[in-house]
């Protein structure tokens, strides 16, 4: 500690101090709440099934076993759906930031004087939609049925939050003052809005680069009721299969007695190892973009 911060512990009284010990305790028992049911879940995806179930398996793995992997990935279905879902991701990510960022853009300029006609449509959006068949019933005169473009352009290509948050962003933090200065030096909007503004909002692109990048790989809903060929199906959905048939296998031996409950065990160890196997490579991501997310969500959603 530096002789600065010591001096201000010192000068702390003894209620500050009680108080700062209670605070900081319960940071410390609000994150082991948060983090321990992941943590177990890898340390049960790589232990013992029946010292699992048994509840023996708390702070550390025990009797290593990688049966629910090996039964994950011995599907071809998997490396298809991983494939599948990197495309739809990236892809998707892209086209989603390549709507909403000019969009923000053009909502945040106050000489736009449609800007507050149209911000009500985008959010009215947000309480009332059409539904599940009038949705289905578009998608499919638009010949996007079970085709992998379904995942990319349908009605959340431009999610309304993510587009509220960037153009407060846009309105927080590029003075206009900074537009003016360019237009003198003959900068039209489109040269403005990509050699000064996006170079400008790394925080916030990246923070809405992440949602909508966390929503393609989440996305089960749109492949469980808009495709039907395998060859095209997410990860979500080929990892759903696979807890399935392990499920109904178990349930199937339940029947026999205690080979039952030996199948059981087994059928939960895939469960924990269908997590680990759909959440890592955004785990893996998140620490990389992790200094820009506070600073992009505080702008983006206060406006200053």
């Amino acid at each position: 500690m530096t002789s600065i911060t010591m001096n201000r512990i010192k000068n702390k009284k003894a209620s500050d101090l009680i108080f700062d010990a209670f605070v900081f305790g319960l940071c410390i028992i609000i994150f082991f709440v948060i983090a321990y049911p992941l943590y177990f879940i890898v340390i049960a995806s790589v232990s013992d099934p029946t010292l699992v179930s048994t509840g023996k398996v708390f702070l550390f793995p025990q009797g290593f076993s990688f049966f629910g992997y090996e039964e994950i990935f011995k599907d071809a279905r998997i490396w298809i759906g991983y494939r599948n879902t990197l495309f739809y991701a990236v892809v998707g990510t892209f086209i989603n930031l390549l709507f909403t960022l000019p969009a923000a853009y053009v909502l945040s300029r106050q000489e736009f004087r449609a800007r507050r006609f149209l911000m009500f449509f985008f959010v009215f959006t947000m309480f009332f939609n059409g539904g599940l068949i009038p949705t289905y019933l578009l998608m499919k005169d638009l010949s996007l049925i079970d085709t992998p473009w379904v995942f990319i352009f349908n009605p959340l290509t431009v999610n309304v939050f993510n587009l509220i948050i960037t153009r407060t962003f846009f309105e927080s933090n590029i003075p206009n003052e900074m537009y003016e200065a360019a237009t003198i030096d003959g900068c039209s909007h489109f040269k403005f809005f990509s050699k000064i503004v996006l170079p400008l909002s790394k925080a916030v692109i990246s923070v809405i680069g992440l949602y909508y990048l966390v929503w393609h790989w989440n996305d089960f809903f749109t492949g469980l009721i808009y495709i039907r060929n395998y060859d095209l199906q997410p990860l979500q959905i080929v990892l759903r299969d696979i807890l399935l048939s392990n499920q109904v296998f178990a349930e199937g031996a339940g029947s026999g007695g205690t080979g039952g409950g030996y199948a059981q065990r087994y059928a939960d160890q895939i469960k924990y190892g269908v997590i680990i196997v759909s959440s890592l490579p955004i785990l893996i991501l998140y620490p990389f973009i992790q200094k820009y997310f506070e600073k992009g969500v505080l702008i983006g959603s206060v406006k200053g």
